[in-house]
């Protein structure tokens, strides 16, 4: 007879250990898959070092066959975002099974029965552990190439299961690609003169020295820029602070960018990072003891870059700013060595971001869904 599955609640740290090496298990014989660091991850579960789950309730699963385990998921309620939209909804997130349809049933049962419990009304994911840009949605096309740093990867099944247990599709968030081996389009080149000239507004890299000042700056950006989006709302100062201290250390200050108005009002403001998953690649999930030697040798060689933030202004939209974003950051890229960037995610409904990612000399090359679901 199979072994009947059990789904037990993540409560000690065996169980963490064992809910962050099972990717290890399901992607042993995938070599676009990217081992995240296992001292990242043991972070994401710990409400200490992850400001999201302090923002309500959530709990961990595992699903065992036997003493094996074949799954493992995670569900909350971000109580901060459910009061800023007037709703009582769920996420769902770091889903992983193995290729068993009822080892997936058994877990999305198990979640939605713990969501339902704490009075929610519908969930949506996958959505990002850590309320950060990272593991927001399923790879749906573009299964041929390593994710970029931070963006989800998954195996081909995984939508399959979603959608036969009744997830219909909430939205799509895309990914661009841009390749930078012969240099920049010269028409964007010559648009963004133009408009420099006609708007006289100027970019400046970020000050790390003066990281609190330009956290500051950021957060009045955002608040300004954001949009009515259904899973985001602007981040708290903590959030912010938290995001800024993990990619400090990471970040190069040509590729985070601001702009300003003559009057040095800030008006728009771009990140990039590093494709660090091209280093990751080479560790295992491990930086110690020999991981970092690996890090800083991989380090130089990195050869792409991912611009993830990218917010303008209302009242300076249209004026050819989020071009110049678009143009100075690949500009930067470019000196420093960089051979291909990428622009990602946007949702898809955001209909004046994909048309300048287009106009910038993207390729729609991957898609992301997010799934919903009454309860």
């Amino acid at each position: 007879m199979p072994a009947e599955i059990r789904i037990k609640p993540v409560a000690t740290r065996r169980d963490r250990n064992i809910f962050v090496r099972l990717p290890w298990q399901i992607y042993s014989n995938d070599p676009n898959w990217v081992p995240p660091l296992l001292m990242d991850m043991h972070n994401t579960l710990n409400p200490k070092k992850n400001a999201l789950l302090r923002l309500g309730p959530y709990c961990f699963m595992l699903a065992f066959k036997g003493d094996k385990p074949v799954g493992r998921i995670g569900v909350g309620l971000d109580e901060r975002l459910n009061k800023a939209k007037q709703r009582k909804s769920g996420y769902m997130t770091l889903f992983e099974s193995v290729e068993d349809y009822p080892t997936a049933r058994a877990l999305f049962d198990a979640g939605l029965a713990w969501l339902r419990e704490k009075e929610a009304e519908e969930v949506t994911g996958p959505q990002s552990p850590s309320n950060g840009d990272d593991y927001r949605g399923l790879l749906i096309k573009g299964f041929d190439s390593p994710p970029v740093l931070l963006n989800s990867y998954n195996p081909r099944y995984y939508p399959q299961f979603f959608e036969q247990y009744g997830f219909e599709k909430d939205f799509d968030r895309y990914a661009y690609y841009y390749d930078l081996t012969n240099g920049l389009p010269e028409r964007l080149q010559k648009g963004v003169e133009a408009v420099r000239r006609r708007y006289n507004f100027r970019v400046r890299p970020i000050n790390l020295r003066a990281l609190r000042r330009e956290m500051l700056i950021i957060k009045d950006i955002v608040e300004r820029s954001m949009p009515d989006w259904p899973d985001m709302i602007p981040p708290s100062m903590e959030e912010i602070e938290a995001e800024a201290m993990k990619l400090k250390q990471l970040a190069q200050p040509e590729l985070v960018l601001f702009i300003e108005s003559s009057e040095g009002e800030p008006i728009g403001l771009s990140i990039a990072l590093p494709d660090y998953n091209q280093v990751l690649a080479h560790l295992n999930g491990r930086l110690f003891p020999f991981g970092i030697i690996k890090f800083f040798w991989y380090k130089r060689r990195i050869k792409g870059t991912r611009l993830f933030v990218l917010f303008v202004t209302p009242e300076w939209r249209k004026r050819g700013v989020s071009a110049a974003l678009y143009y100075y950051t690949m500009l930067h890229a470019y000196r420093l060595g960089y051979t291909f960037g990428e622009g990602s995610t946007i949702h898809e409904f955001n209909k004046a971001m994909n048309l300048d990612a287009r106009k910038a000399g993207g390729e729609l090359y991957k898609i992301y869904r997010v799934y919903k679901k009454k309860l």
